[in-house]
């Protein structure tokens, strides 16, 4: 039997359990880290990375047997012939909506960090002091002052590509040469910049791919192909199997131990500390515990707080963390599928090479210093990029032989697409909670979700399509439309909340340091953390709170305060 104690044990193998199993191993600690599914091993699993669509029998598309097995991911784009298999069995795992929420998982090794979108961005300042200064659930007990130093650390070792822009509302960080823009995305920055007094801007995607190559981390640059989500044979994009794994494995001190489902966190009730955790092997069935001085939830947003909920039952009804009345409450998304797109005229010349992995960001305005006040709170960005139609443009046409080749032998006309991201707000009754008439494969309780849009988030929506429309207008756009498809929360895949950080144990669940208040032996810091959204893609700032948390924690180890 191998060890069953461990310095610290981390739950979970994503973009923040990674994080927390290098930091803890790097710090000297012997780190056990628990995954529910199967592993993925860095090049040799990523099994469809070099293929081309037509290495499908179905081009890539889902089957019509896939979309019976994946009723969820059927959704939205995510389910496809080249990614089957990374997306968690929806039949093993299933979940209940009281209110339509679309949950997409990945349960292995590295988890989303395999299929993330990789924009990489910085909180604001202002975006850690919003609930203070609106009254909006509760104030986040740090600023960006006591993130920004694990910002910086975080960017310098994952590698993000990106270009120092000066702004406030979008702070730098420490980047690597930026993903070009090409042309067109070049010369509508700067017809913003002259419509818009240097109020709007348009500026490279910040994205975690790699434009100069990390010997060290054994990381080549970006190759352009576009195909992260299947898994880079490179290195090319920060994921845990590419960067933090191989940085814990490398130290000595890792124990990773996939096929391992947590059930609950062992509480002891005399020291009020948690002593370790109680797994169920997710192949055989057997249920083992496992012991260490503290504990990193790093499971996922939800999957985190289930643990909780379904911890230390006998002393708070509502699990660990419940005291407050808090747990599962402010669950938070981003909102998108909205914004506007048109043809540009002008570059029929130019063109461009290779297939980037990222384009260009348009930062947040709305509800900014210098910007009218809006009928609604908080506001959006936008993402998008430019291109030249290809070959599949003549796919509704009725062309064939000569004709049809002809077509084909050049470009298509450029175009261009903004797609906007909104802040949800963090309401109380937007919530998850624990189903016992419901069970997943291995018979533990499955999650309802009740989760809901409101007011301000649909007023924010007619901004975000008449800005887009108006701005690529003001760029000399031409046959400008807006659009919108409809949205259900979860769609973002920017799941947040649950498990807020707060100053107050009345209020909150976690305290500035990510530590439970009923259990400080015990840190969250995942997506479940996050005390409110702000509009930009959320994963960097798990790596940096999990960072400073780490550091924080085996600090309190040394001074024997856990």
């Amino acid at each position: 039997m191998a060890d069953m104690h461990y310095d610290a044990i981390v739950v979970g193998s994503g973009i923040s359990g990674g994080w927390a199993a290098k930091e803890l191993t790097e710090k000297g600690l012997k780190v056990l880290l628990l995954e529910r599914g199967r592993n993925i091993e860095h090049v040799k699993d990523y099994v469809n990375a070099q293929k081309e669509a037509w290495d499908y029998p179905h081009r890539g598309r889902p089957t019509n047997a896939m979309k019976d097995e994946f009723p969820v991911l059927r959704r939205d784009y995510p389910l496809s012939e080249s990614t089957y298999g990374m997306w968690a069995n929806e039949q093993e795992n299933p979940y209940v909506e009281e209110k339509r929420f679309d949950w997409f998982r990945g349960y292995h090794v590295g988890g989303r960090s395999l299929m993330w979108g990789r924009q990489t961005y910085r909180h604001s300042a202002m975006d850690f002091e919003a609930n203070a200064r609106e009254g909006i659930a509760v104030d986040w007990p740090i600023r960006y002052e006591d993130v920004a130093p694990w910002y910086d650390y975080v960017e310098r070792f994952a590698g993000i590509s990106g270009n120092r822009d000066g702004l406030d509302v979008l702070p730098d960080g420490e980047f690597l040469p930026p993903i070009p823009l090409n042309v067109v995305e070049k010369d509508v920055a700067a017809r913003l910049q002259q419509a818009y007094g240097g109020k709007r801007y348009l500026i490279n995607a910040r994205t975690a791919n790699i434009t100069e190559p990390r010997p060290e981390q054994n990381r080549s640059s970006c190759q352009y192909r576009n195909k992260c989500v299947l898994g880079c044979p490179y290195g090319a994009y920060f994921s845990t199997q590419s960067a933090t794994l191989p940085a814990a494995v490398a130290t000595g001190n890792l124990t990773l131990r996939p096929f391992s489902i947590v059930r609950e966190l062992i509480y002891d009730k005399d020291n009020k500390r948690v002593k370790g955790v109680e797994v169920i092997d997710a192949e055989t069935g057997l249920t083992y515990e496992y012991t260490a001085n503290i504990v990193f939830l790093n499971a996922s947003t939800f999957n985190s707080t289930w643990i909780l909920m379904n911890s230390a039952t006998d002393v708070w009804e509502g699990g660990l963390g419940s005291s407050s009345g808090e747990l599962g409450h402010n669950v938070m998304d981003h909102h998108f599928r909205v914004g506007a797109r048109g043809s540009v005229e002008g570059f029929e010349d130019m063109y461009y090479y290779g297939r980037r992995p990222a384009g260009f960001y348009v930062p947040r305005f709305r509800n900014v210093p210098g910007d009218d006040p809006r009928n609604y709170l908080r506001g959006f960005g936008y993402q998008g990029s430019a291109s030249r139609g290809g070959w599949s443009r003549a796919a509704e046409e009725l062309g064939v032989g000569e004709d049809l080749k002809n077509a084909l032998t050049t470009p298509g006309e450029w175009g261009i697409n903004m797609l906007a991201f909104g802040e949800i707000l963090p309401y109380h009754d937007n919530k998850i909670s624990l189903n016992k008439g419901v069970t997943d494969k291995w018979g533990l309780p499955v999650l309802s979700f009740d989760v809901s849009m409101r007011d301000n988030e649909f007023e924010m929506r007619k901004d975000m399509k008449q800005d887009a429309i108006e701005m690529l207008e003001a760029a000399g756009v031409k046959n400008v439309e807006g659009y919108e498809t409809p949205y259900a929360p979860g769609m973002g895949i920017h799941e947040m909340g649950t498990a807020r950080m707060g100053r107050d144990p009345a209020t909150s669940v976690l305290n500035g340091n990510n530590q439970v208040w009923d259990a400080p032996n015990v840190f969250v810091t995942d997506g479940a953390c996050m005390t409110s959204a702000s509009c930009v893609n959320p994963s960097l700032t798990y790596m940096a709170l999990t960072a400073r948390a780490a550091d924080f924690a085996v600090e309190e180890l040394k001074k024997g305060n856990l």
